[in-house]
């Protein structure tokens, strides 16, 4: 089921609070229950050592776990053997926020990394274009989506927005097909969760490189969502909003077609991948 032999029993974790708010609507407050996200962190380890603890929402922490350590280049080609969580507190929130990749070794030893990245921007601007360089290549040039196909993504991929449709507070990354339809869509308080989740899963099912499928992302699409989907052998990436300067670059280098402002059928291209 996981594309790979072991993993510990799933749990089914709450992804929303419901609080009492009040609103505010021109003529008084009035009280009213409301939906937040869940936002608590996640220890990632690999082959036991500690490399990474990042502010996301409780589900899919194989997939984000997997994906992280393949897109920041922890794994070095080693096969993921299993996933467990490995919290030894008593409490829910305790026991399920610490999760363990374990490649048997095979992985390159990592370096305990101590700071926590947050939801907002994981580790964005701590690994340079030129870092990249030296453990990606460029992607090898492939068919182009039609644009036709790219600007319609966002509206194909909208009703699978499950928890922003309640909170308003999370992201989404999708992977599409050549047709545009959605194949993958994973959500989370950050973007880099969302693509590392897709990015996981996709690795747990043997479907990497994904040369075939694009990426579509909500909100802007920074250097590290770039170079998660560089890692992932995806070739084009849309954006809701725009990218900034150093993902540009980094599509660039990558070959990587790298679209922003894709909204009502309209998109602009940053990187077309000349043929």
């Amino acid at each position: 089921m996981y594309g790979c032999p072991r993993y510990s029993r799933r749990v089914a974790r709450g992804r929303t609070a419901k609080v009492l708010t009040h609103r505010y609507d021109g003529t008084g407050l009035h009280r009213q229950p409301d939906h937040l996200i869940v936002e608590e962190p996640l220890e990632i380890q690999l082959d036991g050592v500690l490399v990474a603890t990042t502010m996301r929402t409780p589900g899919h922490d194989f997939e984000l776990a997997a994906g992280f350590c393949h897109t920041e280049g922890l794994l070095d080609g080693a096969p993921v053997r299993s996933c467990r969580y490995c919290g030894t507190g008593s409490a829910v929130e305790s026991e399920f926020n610490v999760v363990s990749v374990d490649t048997g070794g095979l992985a390159p030893p990592p370096r305990p990394r101590l700071t926590a990245t947050t939801s907002a921007c994981g580790i964005c601007g701590t690994t340079a274009v030129d870092d990249l360089r030296e453990r990606l290549h460029p992607l090898p040039p492939g068919p182009p989506f039609a644009l036709d196909v790219l600007a319609a993504v966002p509206a194909r991929v909208a009703g699978d927005a499950e928890l922003f449709a309640v909170t308003g507070a999370v992201h989404a990354a999708v992977a599409f097909d050549r047709a545009g339809a959605p194949v993958l869509g994973r959500e989370d308080i950050g973007r880099h969760n969302a693509v590392d989740k897709v990015v996981g899963r996709l690795l747990l099912d043997g479907g990497l490189p994904a040369s075939e499928l694009g990426l579509y992302v909500s909100g802007r699409a920074s250097f590290e969502i770039v170079q998660k989907s560089w890692a992932a052998g995806i070739g084009t990436v849309v954006a809701v909003s725009a990218p900034s300067s150093l993902a540009v670059a980094a599509a660039r280098l990558a070959g990587i077609t790298l679209c922003g402002f894709a909204r009502r059928g309209r998109l602009n291209v940053y990187t077309p991948v000349e043929g």
